[in-house]
């Protein structure tokens, strides 16, 4: 990968890089240092990334650094990571939604936030979480599902 090949892979996948890891960990300033984090490991090893591949490394890297990132956090805090979130008294939609999306497991918040937010295919999230295109599939119904029974109708929320 060249130099300008990097800048272009920054320019064009770093927002919705951002985007992903926002929606995941809710904390804007981690989510940035995640991203430099990921950039940062790309242009050490740019040399051993293909270009047309580096969308794929760009996920995946971002994704298992926030994941480490969890992990030594709830070890540090000795927290679990989960939380219980009441689910009457909430007039706006996303919040809702949010609320929603932290009550799944990390890795099926991870895939449902790949696929219905940022469009990317089954196999691309395979690569990107290191999981078959079946797993993927499996993992997003399941998101799917646990969104409905938490979310219920939408007259429950309107």
């Amino acid at each position: 990968m060249t130099e300008k090949e990097y800048n272009l892979c920054v320019d064009n996948f770093g927002d919705s890089v951002f985007r992903f890891l926002i929606k995941n960990i809710k904390d804007s300033d981690s989510a940035k240092d995640i991203l430099q984090d990921t950039f940062t490991k790309l242009w050490e090893k740019k040399s051993d990334v293909d270009f047309f591949k580096a969308k794929s490394y760009i996920f995946t890297t971002a994704y298992h650094t926030m994941i480490n990132n969890i992990r030594y956090d709830s070890q540090k805090d000795g927290l679990t990571g989960t939380q219980s979130f009441e689910k009457n008294g909430y007039n706006d939609i996303n919040e809702v939604l949010n609320r929603a999306l932290e009550r799944l497991p990390e890795v099926q918040k991870a895939a449902i936030l790949l696929r219905d937010y940022e469009g990317y295919a089954y196999k691309e999230i395979g690569e990107i979480l290191s999981l078959t295109q079946e797993q993927v599939k499996i993992y997003i119904f399941r998101a799917r599902v646990k969104l409905k029974e938490y979310i219920g109708s939408i007259d429950n929320i309107i």
